[in-house]
Order: structure tokens, then C-alpha cells, then sequence
């Protein structure tokens, strides 16, 4: 990998969860591979009156970090985000940083904070010269934007016309971790290195894709938060939506971030718009009632703290998609996610047709299932593809077998986790993997029918589910009415059986 130019990275939010959760873990662990610049400095800034020393100590005990090299490589500057004049503190900061270690005014702006402060600090920064290059500042300027980027297509549009009032399209980088994890890159790396899986990646021998995102905790105290969100605008328009686009994409003409995001962006276009009767029939949500789960009652989501005892947020939603180009056109897409569920995972699942005529059957039924390709997320990540082996012995008896590997097998150490990679491409000043502005608003668009829908419906298609199952019997029956095949209830170990035998 290239040299890394110098830099400082910005963190607004500093004293917040995803700061002390995942940046600064994150930021710990590069540091230690020896990834970071040779001259680099994180600066913290925020309300809170912390000075150097007070901020590295409560970043010791909330990290849990204790190595005083990489700590004295943090400072901070507190000041009043919402008032502009206050960014003087910040340049001034940031210029006796820039002048102690010599970054050339190399500059990252990290968003850690609520979506309602972004346009305020982005008009700050400029009002202080500090989101280009000038004399006193001079260097790149990049600036980390975390989701969620809008609340619908409105608000979408409206945030990216506030960012690049300030910023150009090259500087933002709108961060969705999933596209950050090792398996989801090499979802391309499958596809366009390999010549068994592309020729196969189309409609002449996929039956249906399913995609999984099942988390197995439910709000976690964050009931003003989520009752406002809900499963489709935290979990669809965002991750699911981008694994898809790195699913169905074309081969790009080059590993580059132009072609790279210009394919995905083509998928995107290629959704079909969703009408009334496709939400009706294709479009479930589900939401956790209370049960209980290995002799303990769970709350169900309407008995959480602070959610409205009428609330019909969705805590899981299900849907079918389509992709209306040459590749993809009438092979359905099954996007399902939730709380609550049996296990933290998610995992893609290509389905191919069955073989065109049976030879091996049983009382006129096939003896194998037709092949999957399962390409697991998290955890355990992995491949793991699924055919039809010969039973020794007499006869032909057919059983369905395995053929898997595990990241583990080749990795020397951890994977490295999402932020970890996103936060270096940064450093590079690499996009590749960072969402595009119209790629937002596109996505945001196909789901405004849903919202729209939904608001005049609340409670259209709402179903509830106990805890500890995988969503209500009607995203069963949206699969199967159009497939005739179930979902994939995904163990916690990749290879396991589909009956698991594993604790829950």
C-alpha cells in the first residue's frame, strides 16, 4: 500500500459511544500493525471541558487503551459546536498541531455526531477556511460522514446539498461500515477472479438471492432513537441496499473507485419502482412481542422504555426486489432483517435453479437440493457451497453435502474490523468504498413509495413475532409463494446443518 501523507484526524462527537466503542479501538489497532503516518494526531473536540490529559484518561479507562505512546498522540479542544464563532478555538488548535508535527495541513473532519449538527459544522469549517486548502491551512481536507445520511428522500437531498456548499463530492465520505468487512470486498474478488462463479452469475442459472441481517438484542435503550428509524431506513436503505449493489454489479473495467461505484450506482438505477400492489404483497414488517426465551420473559418492543404503547415501528422488515437489466431480469431478491432473532449474522445466499431434469429421486421427489453458494458476513466469515454427493454404497443415494472455507484458515491474525479499514482508506484518500452522494438519494428513493405508504398504513402488514424466531410465519410465506423455497436459517457456524445443533 502507498505511503500515508501526515495527517490529523478531527473527531466532532469526541466524547461520545462511537467514538470510545470504535474509533478510537479502531484508530489503537492500526497504530500497533504500524499503518498510521509517521507524523499523525488525533484531535477531539466537543462541549465537554476536557484538556489533553483528562480527555487521554477517559479515553484509557473507556477503551480500555493503557499504551501512553498512542495516547500522546490525542489532544483535544473543547468548543460549542453550535456556535460558529467558537471554531476559532479549533483553527487555532489545529494550527499549533500543524505547526508541532508538520502534517501540511492534512486535514479529516469525522461526523461523530448527530445528523442535525452536520450542516452547522460544515458551514463552521468553511467559515473558518478549514474545509480547503489556503496559506495558513494548506493540504487535503477530507471530511467522514456517519449514517444516517437523511431521514427520507427529502431530507437525503437536502443534506448533500448542504455538504457541498462547503465541501466537493470528492472530499465527503458518507461511511457505511458494512462495506467495510472483509467479506463484503470480497464478494468482487469471487465473482471477477474466479471463472467457475461468474459465468453462472445471472438469470439463466440463479434462481433467487436471499440476504440476511438478524441481530439477536433488541433496542438497547435507544427507544427515541429507533421509533423514529425503524428496521427499513436503519438497516435496508443503507447496508442491505449497498451489499446488493456489490452483489449484482457488472464487472468493472477497473479495480478503480470511479468504475467500482459507477457499476454499483448502475444497479441502483436498476431497481424496479415499487407500486402500491408490490408493497402490499412483497413488503412485510414484523415487530418482537414479548416471550420467553430459556425461562425468562423478554419484553416485547411496545413494553421497551420510552416506545409508545401504539407504536407500529417495525423492529423486522422482509421485502422482495428486482433488478431490471440483462443479467438479473425475474430473479427475485429477498432481503430480510430484524431484531430479536436467533443469532447475530448476516449472510447472502445464491440460489440456483434445480437441474433441468431429475435422474435421482425418491417416490418422483429430487433426492438433493438444488446448489447454494451461502457467502457469510459475520461471524464466522466465509464461503460455503452446497450440492449433491453419492452415498457409498449400493445404488444412488444422494445427500446434500459441503464444500466451505473459513477467513480463519488463511488470516494470521483478527480480521480487521470495518472502521479499521475505512478510517486507512481514508488516510489514502480512497472512496472506493465510501457512498456516493446520487448513489444516497437513489436508494432513498426507492424506498420513499414504502415510507409513503406507511404513513398514511401505519399499520399495514405489520405482524408480530416472539423473540428468538426468525421474524413472523408471513416472511415464510413472501419466499416461498414466490419460490416455492424457504429462507436459510443460518447457524452461528458457517458449515453447521440447517437444523443447527447448536445452543441459540
Amino acid at each position: 500500500m502507498a505511503t500515508i501523507d501526515n495527517q490529523i484526524l478531527v473527531i466532532f462527537g469526541a466524547s461520545g459511544d462511537l467514538t470510545k466503542r470504535k474509533l478510537i479501538p479502531a484508530l489503537y489497532n492500526l497504530y500497533k500493525d504500524n499503518f498510521l503516518p509517521e507524523r499523525y494526531a488525533i484531535l477531539g473536540t466537543g462541549r465537554k471541558p476536557f484538556s489533553d490529559d483528562s480527555f487521554r484518561e477517559h479515553l484509557r479507562q473507556e477503551s480500555n487503551i493503557t499504551d501512553d505512546s498512542f495516547l500522546k498522540q490525542i489532544f483535544y479542544v473543547s468548543i460549542d459546536t453550535k456556535n460558529i464563532e467558537s471554531y476559532s478555538a479549533l483553527r487555532d488548535r489545529l494550527q499549533e498541531l500543524n505547526s508541532m508535527i508538520e502534517v501540511w495541513g492534512n486535514y479529516i473532519f469525522y461526523l461523530a455526531t448527530p445528523p442535525n449538527l452536520y450542516p452547522i459544522i460544515t458551514r463552521a469549517l468553511h467559515h473558518h477556511r478549514l474545509c480547503c486548502g489556503n496559506q495558513e491551512h494548506p493540504g487535503w481536507k477530507r471530511l467522514i460522514v456517519e449514517k444516517p445520511f437523511g431521514y427520507d428522500l427529502h431530507s437525503a437531498k437536502e443534506l448533500n446539498k448542504e455538504l457541498l456548499e462547503n465541501f466537493n463530492e470528492n472530499q465527503i465520505y458518507r461511511i457505511d461500515h458494512y462495506l467495510g468487512k472483509e467479506t463484503v470486498q470480497n464478494i468482487m474478488v469471487t465473482r471477477f477472479s474466479n471463472s467457475i462463479f461468474e459465468p453462472l452469475w445471472n438469470r439463466n442459472y440463479i434462481d433467487h438471492v436471499q440476504i440476511t441481517a438478524a441481530e439477536d438484542f433488541g433496542i438497547e435503550r435507544r427507544a427515541g432513537y429507533y421509533d423514529r428509524i425503524g428496521a427499513l431506513r436503519d438497516m435496508v436503505q443503507n447496508h442491505l441496499l449497498n451489499l446488493v449493489g456489490m452483489l449484482a454489479m457488472e464487472p468493472p473495467a477497473l479495480p478503480t473507485t470511479a468504475a467500482i461505484r459507477n457499476e454499483t450506482m448502475k444497479v441502483f438505477q436498476s431497481l424496479r419502482p415499487l407500486k402500491e400492489e408490490d408493497i402490499r404483497q412483497n413488503v412485510i414488517k414484523g415487530q418482537y412481542a414479548g416471550s420467553k426465551l430459556n425461562g425468562e420473559y423478554v419484553p416485547g418492543y411496545l413494553e421497551e422504555d420510552g416506545v409508545p404503547e401504539d407504536s407500529s415501528t417495525e423492529t423486522s422488515v422482509a421485502l422482495k426486489l428486482n433488478i431490471d437489466n440483462w443479467r438479473w431480469r425475474d430473479v427475485p431478491f429477498f432481503v430480510r432483517t430484524g431484531k430479536r432473532m436467533p443469532r447475530q449474522v448476516t449472510e447472502i445466499v445464491i440460489q440456483f435453479r434445480p437441474t433441468p431434469h431429475h435422474i435421482f429421486c425418491d417416490n418422483g421427489q429430487p433426492q438433493a437440493s438444488p446448489n447454494q453458494l451461502v457467502i457469510r458476513i459475520q461471524p464466522d466469515e466465509g464461503l460455503l457451497l452446497k450440492f449433491g454427493m453419492k452415498i457409498p454404497g449400493a445404488g444412488f443415494k444422494v445427500q446434500d453435502v459441503n464444500m466451505d472455507f473459513h477467513y480463519s484458515d488463511i488470516a494470521r491474525k483478527q480480521l480487521p474490523t470495518a472502521y479499521e479499514r475505512l478510517l486507512l482508506d481514508c488516510m489514502h484518500g480512497d472512496l472506493t468504498l465510501y457512498s456516493r452522494g446520487d448513489a444516497v438519494e437513489i436508494t432513498w428513493e426507492f424506498i420513499h413509495p414504502i415510507l409513503e405508504l406507511w404513513n398514511s398504513e401505519p399499520g399495514l402488514n405489520l405482524h408480530p413475532y416472539a423473540v428468538n424466531s426468525w421474524g413472523p410465519p408471513e416472511f415464510k410465506n413472501l419466499i416461498k409463494s414466490n419460490t416455492g423455497f424457504d429462507w436459510r436459517e443460518p447457524c452461528k457456524n458457517l458449515s453447521a446443518s440447517l437444523d443447527c445443533n447448536e445452543p441459540k
